[in-house]
């Protein structure tokens, strides 16, 4: 088979051009040979949104969503949320296999020794107001650890690296804690490394006057589960943001701040959140019906339904549905759970649903859980962002290791003036008051 190539032919001139098609892709910048004169800048590509532009090669995270694959390093996300645990399936992120026996015992040694963080941290989350948002305060914690490490700046050191890699990884579910007891008036918990990653969370979170916290070992594997489930996504929102502002070389406390500022937002960290919304003002299954009428009408949104990604399925909500199950027996049942159940069976069996391939995803079930373990909607986008540090670290490391990457600088299409000349006061309110 002869070299795959696309045939480009410009009507404007009536040029035609060969590119290249590598990995199912051709490069933008090929484009850029296609012009009308000889000082013309050459064709750009429009993409708003980055809806079919790869920015990188990637070995961490395969996703076909047409089949509904999710795989991390080659394995499937099914098959790790089944046998492995997070900080196995971390190490398998960071490092592109999974570790023997000896190596994982090194590995979990070095990320326990760095779950506590540094005084003066805790004292800057006392700073924040009693009612600021969790989130909010996780980005700026996140960020300011840059000044309590500034040798992370030596970011092509590859032994400092690791260590603040490890770094980021232990100290997040510290930093998410402590944001949840500021925001609900209770005193900081600290760290319990005699505890597993998950069950040392939950510690940080609950522990109250008892001398020795003991997780639930449902809840504690349904944790561990969800951050399996939650670690990589390939080159969502947050981690563009992350590769962007990471391409400039900055330090990896202030890439990974970025990156939780872009899950800060509703379209992105707040979906399962919006789920919960939509159940409870549904409020009952003798409502579901009307609900999914005024939803064919255009009145209401589907939330938890479809992916931008997943055209037939997405893998991890079956996970995640039994999960949900599994949770609800520790926790007594949630009653959103059965409107949540009598709204997917009517969704995947109506033709208006299953034409646009609407069917539960990962957020449809995670809300539900997360709410019957007691945490506020406002640790939602925490809790994701606890498990994707090491997709995000791991996304780093790789960017800056790629001799591809530049610092990111997207193109635009100009459609404001040309140029004018600039106008003086008089003339501007004299031009004002004839108009007025």
């Amino acid at each position: 088979m002869g070299e795959e190539t696309l045939s480009v032919t410009d009507n404007r001139t009536g040029r035609s051009y060969e590119m290249p098609i590598k990995d199912g892709a051709v490069r933008a910048m090929d484009f850029r040979q296609i012009k009308v004169h000889d000082d013309d800048f050459g064709l750009k590509l429009y993409d708003p949104a980055f809806t079919n532009t790869a920015s990188c090669r990637s070995e961490i995270t395969y996703i076909d969503g047409d089949r509904g694959i999710l795989r991390y390093r080659g394995y499937p996300i099914e098959q790790l949320a089944a046998q492995s645990t997070y900080l196995e399936t971390a190490y398998l992120i960071l490092f592109g296999e999974l570790p023997t026996r000896a190596q994982f015992v090194e590995w979990e040694h070095d990320i326990t020794i760095h779950t506590y963080i540094h005084e003066n941290a805790k004292k800057f989350m006392d700073g924040f107001l009693y009612d600021a948002h969790p989130m909010g305060m996780l980005v700026s914690t996140v960020a300011a650890l840059s000044t309590f490490y500034p040798q992370s700046k030596e970011i092509f050191d590859e032994e400092d690296r690791l260590l603040h890699m490890k770094r980021l990884i232990a100290k997040m579910p510290t930093m998410a804690a402590f944001a949840y007891r500021h925001s609900s008036g209770l005193p900081y918990a600290y760290p319990d490394n005699d505890l597993s990653y998950t069950g040392n969370l939950l510690n940080m979170l609950y522990k109250f006057s008892e001398a020795k916290y003991q997780p639930d070992p449902v809840l504690e594997r349904a944790l561990d589960v969800l951050f399996i489930l939650h670690a990589d996504h390939e080159q969502n929102c947050s981690t563009n943001a992350m590769r962007c502002v990471g391409s400039s070389h900055g330090d990896p406390y202030s890439t990974i701040a970025a990156a939780c500022a872009a899950l800060y937002g509703p379209l992105h960290g707040g979906a399962n959140e919006a789920v919960l919304k939509m159940l409870t003002e549904i409020a009952s299954i003798e409502n579901v019906p009307k609900f999914v009428d005024r939803v064919k009408d255009g009145e209401d949104l589907l939330m938890g339904f479809g992916h931008r990604v997943y055209k037939n399925f997405d893998p991890r909500a079956s996970v995640i549905k039994e999960l949900a199950h599994q949770v609800f027996e520790v926790t007594g049942r949630n009653p959103l759970l059965d409107i949540a159940l009598e709204l997917e069976r009517i969704a995947l069996e109506d033709e208006y649903f299953i034409e646009r391939k609407l069917y539960p995803n990962v957020d449809f079930y995670s809300g539900i859980i997360y709410q019957s373990m007691g945490f506020p909607v406002s640790m939602f986008p925490v809790l994701f962002a606890i498990p994707r540090t090491v997709g995000w670290i791991a996304q780093w490391q790789e960017m800056l290791l790629d001799e591809e990457q530049k610092i990111a600088r997207p193109r635009q299409i100009y459609v404001g003036h040309d140029q004018r000349d600039y106008i003086s006061w008089d003339r501007r309110e004299s031009r004002q008051g004839a108009v007025a």
